[in-house]
């Protein structure tokens, strides 16, 4: 066998720094992807963020059915039920759509016309005391009955709305409720007839004996309640910033890294940027409402937000103390104590829930702003109210700022469910 004669190359003068380049390659990679340092106050702060720490939905004691199965299967039903509306095309459903983290990604809802405001996600609602962005009800059930006689959302009227839960839902509605009445009268129980509704319904409405409104208001809370009973069973799904924590506090289950500029923006987001004044707790929300110098939108209404709705929910015959509340006066504090005639509720708006706000584009009340970045620029620059007095104050975030806050941001995305 002819021996291999191996071939000796020369050694390259480059080498040297062929190796120093790929040290310094391999330093930055590792400098960069360094998991972030927190103080403990910052630590404290993360936790109070976590959705571990979300706890179960309060109680509600002004719905007895509010955690009843039967009440939620029959609330599901209703809640995608089309027959609700005017056009006979508009259910819940439509604009609250699970695709769309249970809302219409639209600036203002569409239902059988064009709402004023933005669609508010569901899921988070049931941890809140007031809904709506003005926040005019004081319960799940209370706020279900508002889009449904409202003339651009569904159209339609409390007496429709009882013919229909008779005619499709006797069966599970008098389980739950008892008997319904008999609405065969038109005469006592016109087929459109609102204390809120147009002109022809308000007429019939005040035409009814008071005992044959109250049946059928009853009927409409009890709609209501169902409803709520279902939106109670909505769930915040946890996001990458959740795996995050989650290693971060050593808890089991998946965990995740943030890149440096996801960990930069959530340090921008509890710090200088002063996001977690009002976006705290597990679902970075205070469920608190605030002036924020919002612009109006072009050829919109006047608006007064909270100013005008904290009225309203006081003055419900739907609210936790009413005549169809099952609290019985009791367990009705954030009701008994509602400030009213506050100057600075004037334009202050509901601090929504940020968990999936970069599914949720166009953002603010009525939809003003089409980007996160957008938002992010407003509230650096803190621009004087239309009505009323901002609370913002100048932040001066540069372009880098808003980009890795946002980049933050997108990490409490929901995540598909976990299977076993």
């Amino acid at each position: 066998m002819r021996p291999h004669h191996l071939q000796r190359r020369p050694v390259s003068r480059r080498t040297p720094l062929v190796g120093a380049a790929v040290a310094a390659v391999l330093l930055a990679f590792t400098t960069a992807a360094a998991p972030p340092t927190w103080s403990d106050g910052e630590l404290k702060t993360l936790k109070s963020l976590w959705i571990a720490e979300l706890g179960a939905p309060p109680a509600d004691p002004s719905n007895r059915v509010a955690d009843n199965p039967a009440a939620a299967r029959l609330g599901e039903a209703l809640f995608s039920d089309a027959r609700l509306s005017a056009n006979g095309k508009v259910s819940c459903a439509s604009c609250h759509q699970p695709d769309h983290a249970f809302t219409d990604a639209r600036p203002t809802g569409r239902g059988v016309g064009t709402g004023a405001r933005r669609t508010m996600p569901v899921a988070p609602a049931v941890h809140s005391p007031w809904q709506f962005w003005d926040g005019r009800a004081d319960s799940l059930w209370a706020q279900a009955l508002g889009p449904v006689e409202n003339p651009v959302e569904h159209g339609f009227t409390r007496t429709e709305v009882a013919r229909v839960v008779a005619a499709h839902y006797r069966g599970p509605y008098e389980k739950l409720f008892g008997p319904m009445p008999d609405l065969s009268d038109r005469g006592r129980f016109p087929l459109r007839a609102s204390p809120v509704g147009d002109a022809a319904a308000r007429a019939a409405w005040a035409r009814m004996a008071p005992a044959d409104q109250a049946a059928v208001d009853r009927v409409f809370a009890d709609f209501g309640k169902a409803v709520a009973a279902y939106e109670r069973t909505l769930r915040v799904r946890p996001g990458r910033f959740d795996d995050y924590l989650a290693g971060v506090f050593g808890a089991p289950g998946r965990h995740a890294r943030l890149s440096a500029d996801e960990a930069a923006g959530l340090r921008l987001f509890i710090g200088k940027a002063r996001c977690a004044t009002c976006h705290n707790g597990p679902l970075l929300t205070n469920n608190g409402f605030a002036n924020t110098g919002v612009p109006a939108r072009t050829g919109a209404a006047p608006d007064l937000g909270r100013a005008a709705g904290v009225r309203q929910a006081v003055d419900s015959p739907f609210n936790c103390k009413g005549r169809y509340s099952d609290a019985d006066g009791e367990g009705c504090d954030e009701l008994e104590f509602a400030v009213v005639d506050d100057p600075a509720q004037v334009r202050a708006y509901k601090v929504p829930s940020l968990r999936g706000v970069s599914r949720r584009a166009p953002y603010m009340h009525a939809g003003q702003f089409a980007t996160l970045d957008q938002v992010l620029d407003h509230y650096s620059r803190a621009p004087a109210a239309p009505d009323g007095t901002s609370e913002l104050r100048t932040l001066d975030l540069s372009a880098d700022e808003r980009r890795q806050i946002i980049a933050f941001l997108r990490t409490l995305d929901e995540q598909p469910e976990r299977r076993p």
